[in-house]
């Protein structure tokens, strides 16, 4: 094709260099600018669609933030309603069909037995008191004898605050091998010790038991005894109990590693600034406490084992992995919890965040816990029935899948819902497959309801001895109450006796009948 400046004059446009249509511009360079703007128009429309999808993004990034942060609204919102719960308001009551009657009396059910106090077997001392010249509740002198005499029974206490010294006079004699003079401990004595063993005892009484502070033990002694001591001194009772303790403390440690079923849980506690826990495994017979500054595998593995030949009853905590149990029970009550705190946190959700099918899941995962535990009291109580237990358990194993077949939205109630149908699953029902297994872990929580309530007391320790002291002692006097002694009377032996006869004192049996449990008991528990 031609160029312009190829033509002929005849078909060259005169105004080529100024068109009038075009006011005057050249029309090549009309038609350059015109093609600059298509090209700019083009890069225009460009970066427009580009915003138009960066603005799309940032619409669902914000959907997206704010449905997150009502989820953590309504999260933390639920977390201080759990904290700082107030009382549940009561149900209305329903509309009655006759005028309401007086309110009724509380109490006891109407026709109970009497609750009275046992009389006492025996009487120690007899007051007579003389009749009353006058009424004592009309004032009136118009009196005539009865012969039957009115007897009240008043039980009391003794308090004779003294303090017995004793003068133990060794006979000595001279040993030729040490080439010095020696003589042997007398009954009741505490060699190096000018304070006595019941005393020792009573102040690790009121300590650990009614959770006393040493300078409150001190002055009980000064005001009751006239025994003084600093409240250091009751810190070396410890320490002398504990010494004396750590073999019978170790060996408990070997009978409850030996146990069929064990009940395990931690709880948290505070060392000089730090945080530490508080391990504790046992049964209704045992009990054993371990602080530890980890709450890892390897902490459980120290309290248990890295092979535990028992079962576990227990949380879901993973650290419980480690100690590779014989079977484990997963405690339905921390499930229960659980799909309530999730709950009452989907409650708060509205909107687009609002998830009704989580709700319901975790409403129908609460009901499926209480019917399960439900079950298993009947089999508790009762003869164990091993086919019926395995009927319940496939009954219970269908109706969790059921409830857990849909994913949910709500993120948390999700990873719950997932977490139901993983490993965690096996371990549900293990009380339906194996006697004498709680679908709970109700006993390991109790156990360690004394150590929360001492954590509030005391705040914490501050040395590695006083951790030592807390497990020993806590550990042994625990023990001794779930095996019927007097503590006051264990920790007398514990003091005064050797290492055999002070693990005596503790049992309800002999230790040997205790501690190795042979192959047929333990083949016994199992179901057939």
């Amino acid at each position: 094709m031609p160029t312009f400046s190829e033509l002929e004059t005849p078909f060259v446009c005169p105004y080529r260099h100024g068109c009038p249509y075009l006011e005057g511009l050249p029309p090549q360079t009309v038609w350059r600018r015109a093609q600059d703007a298509a090209g700019t128009e083009c890069h225009y429309e460009h970066v427009l669609q580009q915003l138009q999808q960066e603005l799309d993004q940032e619409r669902r990034r914000r959907q997206e933030v704010e449905q997150e942060n009502q989820q953590l609204q309504a999260q933390l919102q639920a977390l201080h309603r759990r904290q700082f719960k107030g009382r549940k308001p009561a149900p209305p009551p329903p509309a009655p069909a006759a005028p309401p009657g007086p309110p009724k009396k509380r109490g006891a059910p109407k026709g109970h037995p009497a609750w009275q106090r046992p009389k006492p077997d025996h009487v120690d001392l007899i007051v007579p008191v003389p009749a009353p010249a006058a009424c004592p509740c009309c004032h009136g002198t118009e009196l005539s004898p009865v012969a039957e005499a009115h007897q009240h029974l008043q039980e009391d206490i003794v308090l004779e605050p003294r303090v017995v010294v004793t003068c133990f006079l060794h006979e000595q004699v001279h040993c030729a091998t040490c080439d010095r003079h020696v003589h042997a401990p007398g009954p009741g004595e505490l060699p190096g010790s000018y304070i006595g063993p019941a005393a020792k005892a009573t102040a690790l009484y009121l300590r650990h038991e009614l959770h006393a502070s040493d300078r409150k033990i001190s002055r009980f002694f000064a005001d009751f005894f006239g025994l003084k001591f600093v409240p250091a001194s009751a810190f070396g009772f410890e320490r002398q109990a504990v010494r004396r303790g750590r073999p019978l403390y170790a060996d408990l440690l070997e009978k409850v590693r030996a146990l069929a079923v064990v009940h395990g849980d931690e709880t948290h506690w505070r060392h000089d600034g730090q945080n530490y826990w508080v391990w504790y495994a046992g049964d209704d017979d045992l009990a054993f406490f371990r602080w530890d500054a980890h709450r890892s595998t390897e902490a459980a593995q120290a309290l248990l084992g890295e092979h535990f030949d028992g079962i576990l009853v227990a949380d879901a905590y993973a650290a419980y992995n480690g100690v590779h149990p014989k079977d484990r029970q997963s405690c339905l009550a921390h499930i229960k919890t659980k799909a309530k705190e999730l709950e009452q946190e989907v409650a708060l959700l509205h909107g687009s965040a609002a998830d009704p099918q989580a709700r319901q899941f975790c409403q129908k995962i609460q009901g499926l816990m209480h019917d399960a535990c439900q079950a298993h009291r009947p089999l508790a109580r009762g003869r164990w029935r091993a086919k019926r237990a395995k009927k319940q358990e496939r009954r219970l194993r269908g109706q969790l899948r059921q409830i857990c077949r849909h994913p949910l939205r709500h993120p948390r109630t999700e990873s719950f819902r997932q977490r139901l149908l993983g490993p965690e699953q096996k371990l549900l029902f293990t009380c339906f497959r194996r006697p004498n297994v709680p679908p709970t872990n109700n006993q390991a929580e109790r156990s360690l309801r004394p150590v929360v309530i001492l954590r509030h007391v005391i705040l914490g320790t501050r040395s590695d001895k006083g951790l030592e002291n807390h497990s020993v002692l806590r550990s042994l006097l625990e023990t001794a109450r779930r095996q019927g002694k007097k503590l006051h009377l264990f920790l007398h032996d514990l003091f005064t006796k050797e290492t055999p006869e002070a693990q005596a004192a503790l049992y309800r049996n002999p230790p040997d009948q205790k501690s190795e449990p042979s192959e047929d008991s333990r083949n016994a528990k199992e179901p057939p």
